[in-house]
């Protein structure tokens, strides 16, 4: 049996004890400072986010280190194989929509009414600030599905919300919840029916859902610019974005490859962002591996469509940038300007060239 005394020592132990080794408690994800990419699950209400800050597109990066040059140097060599290995993707006859679907699978579909689909999947994807590569992936399974599948109208939203929940997944960090597409159609679709038909276009699609979008080799040729331009590399990167949304419009811009919608708005952005210089150059071909006379067709398509020849009425992806502030005139250019490129590329095709040695004819014929 313990004296009072031996208890009072045991005690004081215990507290000496806990006053060495205080009790950790388990530290929650929101109370760790600076933690990467980490997810707070909450419910998410679109609405009431704060929409991602416009980066200063004007700003000039970071000089790199002499390690990251090396660093870089080292990964250019892996570039062409990436590049390589991405446009033989594109053309596989599985990752591809047919671009004659309307005619010969839709007969309730029409061009019209795609074009109101996407110009709303816009919005949705500025409503989620959704990244771009999202948008243009969800098109992409729409035209894939569409390309097998007959639609009846009533449902094409549906297969809208469906893809663009399934991109949200491939490349969003946080994605949107079943709810939230649900909510975004005032529930015209309930979470079964959304549920069902993700199943049914990734069963269409064979799980085949990583095909490279104009978004992936847009990045790589603006890269290429800015190796050797005065011109900030943001500017034309914010326009070809641009030219790439509008192409998502254009049921007829699904006959050209990703990689030549790309190459087609680096070459008309840099026609209209420095019309003093040649808009194709030996390291932009050499990268695309595209000469002018192949990016003609797609040129003067995008042409139409940013001077609203095409797809006038709809609205969602100019607002989206007229939104964005940028030094830099997207809305409208010199109307000397837009009547020579038809004229430029014709000179182009006909010199068959791309040496931008030559530039001095080309604009001498461009602003003549």
């Amino acid at each position: 049996m313990e004296t009072r005394a031996a208890s009072k020592r045991k005690a004081n132990a215990m507290v000496l004890v806990q006053k060495q080794h205080p009790k950790r408690h388990r530290v929650a994800l929101a109370e760790l400072p600076n933690l990467p990419n980490h997810i707070v699950p909450g419910t998410r209400n679109p609405l009431k986010e704060k929409s991602r800050s416009v980066k200063n597109l004007n700003a000039k990066k970071p000089s790199p280190t002499t390690d990251q040059s090396s660093s870089l140097h080292i990964d250019e060599s892996l570039v062409s194989d990436v590049y390589e290995y991405l446009h033989e993707m594109e053309m596989q006859k599985k990752r591809r929509p047919m671009v004659d679907y309307m005619e010969k699978v839709q007969k309730l579909i029409t061009p019209t009414m795609r074009a109101i689909l996407v110009d709303w999947l816009v919005e949705v994807a500025e409503e989620y600030k959704l990244l771009p590569d999202t948008l243009h992936l969800s098109v992409s399974y729409i035209d894939r599905f569409l390309s097998a599948n007959p639609v009846i109208k009533s449902r094409l939203q549906l297969l809208g919300v469906s893809s663009m929940l399934i991109s949200s997944k491939y490349e969003e960090m946080d994605p949107p919840c079943v709810n939230d597409f649900c909510s975004i159609t005032d529930y015209t679709y309930d979470k079964a029916e959304v549920v069902k038909m993700e199943a049914d276009i990734l069963k269409s699609l064979n799980f085949e859902m990583g095909n490279p979008t104009v978004n992936t080799f847009l990045r790589r040729f603006v890269d290429v610019v800015s190796d050797n331009e005065t011109t900030p590399n943001s500017q034309i990167e914010f326009l070809g974005r641009y030219l790439a949304e509008l192409s998502l419009l254009d049921y007829d811009c699904l006959r050209f490859l990703p990689s030549v919608v790309a190459a087609s708005a680096v070459f008309l952005s840099r026609f209209i962002i420095t019309p003093e210089l040649h808009p194709w150059t030996p390291s932009l071909n050499e990268c695309s591996g595209y000469k002018p006379p192949e990016l003609k067709e797609c040129v003067l398509s995008l042409h139409d469509l940013y001077l609203l020849r095409k797809a006038a009425s709809f609205k969602a992806v100019r607002n989206k940038y007229k939104q964005q502030k940028v030094i830099i005139l997207i809305f409208g250019y010199s109307n000397v300007l837009q009547t020579c490129l038809p004229l430029l590329m014709y000179r182009i095709v006909t010199l068959k060239t791309s040496d931008a040695a030559n530039c001095d004819e080309y604009i001498s014929v461009a602003i003549s």
